[in-house]
């Protein structure tokens, strides 16, 4: 369905555009047109919104698409000519293709920041792999020569090899990689899950069902209202006025019947139902069995898309539908969520996605939607609802990580980087959320010797940009003593010099201070650090927040410029435009300005 009325869009747009002797880039309006089919769910081009647009250009293009800012008028043009010819052909009314270009006009400047920022992180991203590569095949970095054989090498590879090579040295991106939590011991939760009540709740289904009639691979509609009825199920969401003949009518009975069968308790075979296996080792199976069946999570908070893809979706059906998004927000939080906050947070996305309608209609019956299902996944033993909201409970964690598993997503756990290399604990460490970097850390150090850490530290550092540098120096400030000689050594690497002075400072070694210019580069290796994982403003921010109260920020801004550090114009760009101190922010700029025209400059 999706790429039919993308390709019929694509056809009437080319066609529609040669008539009216436009340029078209064809294959560009094929990407975006995907885009907005795959990752915004439309499913005919009239669904295209101002708000809609703002979010397929400024949140799905970036992530998805990799362009460079020469790209940014093209990608423009191509989004003007789409909203012209949806215009024109009446596709979309006159006031909806008003708004889509005055969103359009409004978008462009933050659209191309957004581009020129992303294609900057990805060079960065590109010479930090590469310069790791490089490392491990022993190269000198720091040899011109050495490394420009390297490259020529590496580029006569064929395309194959060499992104064979490449992806094991690529980081996880934002969208995939979940932060890393604490796994509860396997008995423990296997214990939770024999009292769950989702097993049990499926188990009873199972044991009611026994050998019956299923055709098409479900009950009848008598069976599922005898079910109902001698069950004792309770049917909220059941709309009574629309029964037929599938046990999809009856949300409930539909839930655990997709669990039932996905956990083995039952199985389904020449349209007829019999007790399966699951049965029995969820009455006397151990740990790791009774866990294999617990399988059945998935297919319960998972709506199956072709259930509901040939009728209107009801708020029942879209909370259902986007049950696992609400369970990985509560994965990703630290805190717990109440329902107001966990129904936005949906809502965000269902306006973006669907098409709302009666906004008070989602208000009443979607919160009342989403509240039956955390209250059914806290009598299942999934969440835990506590004074500040729900939180996932041990059961409910092991649960969800085995979901996005499922899914292809990252899900590490707390203590898997401890026999890694440094390169892979930095790299780790970059997910984890505050509360388990100390943890991690400690495991890490654990496993080798200081000098064998800092070693291992200081090569991270020296192939490394400024966010690696920033981990990999916090890492080495937990390092002991013994470990000095080799971190007075790493003094001859020009990047790791001002990190290892510092280090020596603080272990007694004052005669090895640094000096103030490596004071100003630390900090702008810092600045330049955070702003390759967050926003200018957070970064600026976080920034701020830290610098000691003795020290004269803006004496360091002003004479920042001076610093031999490929990322000090930007620094202070970053700091000209978030410092919250005008006469400060002022400053930064002019700053920057000195360092962009600076003989050399990068």
């Amino acid at each position: 369905m999706t790429d039919d009325w993308v390709e019929a869009t694509v056809r009437e747009l080319t066609r529609w555009a040669r008539e009216h002797d436009e340029d078209l880039d064809d294959d560009g309006a094929r990407i975006l047109l995907e885009l907005a089919a795959g990752d915004l769910e439309l499913t005919a081009p009239d669904q295209l919104t101002a708000p809609r647009l703002r979010a397929l250009l400024l949140d799905v293009f970036p992530e998805v698409v990799v362009a460079s800012p020469d790209d940014v008028p093209l990608v423009l043009a191509t989004s003007r000519t789409i909203v012209d010819f949806l215009d024109e052909t009446g596709t979309v009314p006159p006031d909806a293709a008003k708004e889509l270009r005055v969103e359009l006009d409004q978008l462009t400047p933050e659209f191309t920041e957004l581009i020129a920022a992303t294609d900057a992180a990805d060079r960065e991203i590109a010479a930090d792999v590469l310069a790791r590569m490089m490392r491990d095949d022993s190269v000198d970095v720091t040899d011109e020569a050495a490394v420009e054989g390297w490259m020529a090498d590496f580029g006569a590879l064929p395309e194959e090899e060499r992104f064979a090579r490449t992806a094991g040295y690529l980081p996880e991106t934002a969208d995939t990689m979940m932060p890393p939590v604490r796994p509860a011991p396997l008995d423990k939760v296997a214990a939770d899950a024999r009292a769950s009540g989702l097993l049990a709740q499926a188990s009873a289904l199972a044991g009611w069902v026994g050998e019956r009639p299923a055709p098409g691979g479900r009950l009848t509609a008598t069976d599922v209202l005898a079910a109902v009825a001698d069950l004792e199920l309770s049917t909220p969401r059941w709309d009574r006025t629309a029964v037929g003949a599938a046990a999809g009518d009856i949300p409930e009975v539909e839930r655990l019947w997709q669990a039932a069968v996905a956990a083995g308790l039952l199985t389904v075979a020449a349209d007829r139902a019999a007790p399966g296996l699951g049965l029995a080792i969820v009455r006397d199976g151990d740990d790791a069995a009774v866990l294999d069946v617990l399988r059945a999570f998935d297919a319960a908070v998972a709506a199956a898309a072709a259930d509901l893809a040939d009728r209107r979706l009801t708020p029942f059906d879209v909370v259902r539908r986007e049950l696992p998004g609400v369970l990985i927000q509560l994965y990703e939080q630290e805190e717990p969520s109440t329902s107001a906050e966990l129904f936005d947070a949906l809502m965000e996305h269902v306006r973006m996605a669907y098409e709302v309608g009666d906004e008070d209609l989602w208000q009443t019956v979607g919160d009342y939607a989403l509240t039956l299902d955390l209250e059914e996944l806290a009598e299942w033993g999934v969440l835990a609802g506590t004074e500040d909201g729900y939180e996932l409970t041990p059961l409910g964690v092991w649960g969800v990580r085995e979901l996005l598993l499922a899914d292809g997503y990252t899900a590490p756990l707390v203590g898997e980087l401890a026999d890694g290399t440094a390169d892979e604990l930095v790299s780790g460490l970059a997910w984890h959320r505050p509360a388990t970097v100390d943890e991690e850390i400690d495991l890490w150090l654990a496993r080798r010797s200081p000098e064998t850490a800092a070693g291992e530290l200081v090569g991270v550092m020296a192939g490394g940009g400024p966010g690696v540098r920033n981990l990999a120096a916090a890492v080495l400030h937990r390092v002991g003593p013994s470990a000095a000689h080799v971190i007075r050594a790493a003094l001859d690497e020009p990047v790791v010099r001002p990190y290892a002075a510092l280090w020596l400072a603080h272990n007694g070694d004052t005669a090895a201070a640094p000096d103030h210019g490596e004071i100003l580069w630390i900090f702008a290796d810092t600045v330049a650090g955070l702003l390759e994982t967050a926003e200018p403003a957070e970064a600026v921010a976080a920034a701020v927040g830290d610098t000691p109260a003795d020290l004269d920020l803006r004496a360091i801004v002003e004479e920042m410029w001076r610093l031999d550090h490929p990322n000090v114009a930007d620094v202070l760009r970053a700091l000209g435009d978030h410092h919250p101190d005008k006469e400060m922010a002022k400053a930064a700029r002019k700053a920057a300005f000195k360092a962009r025209s600076r003989p050399g400059a990068p």
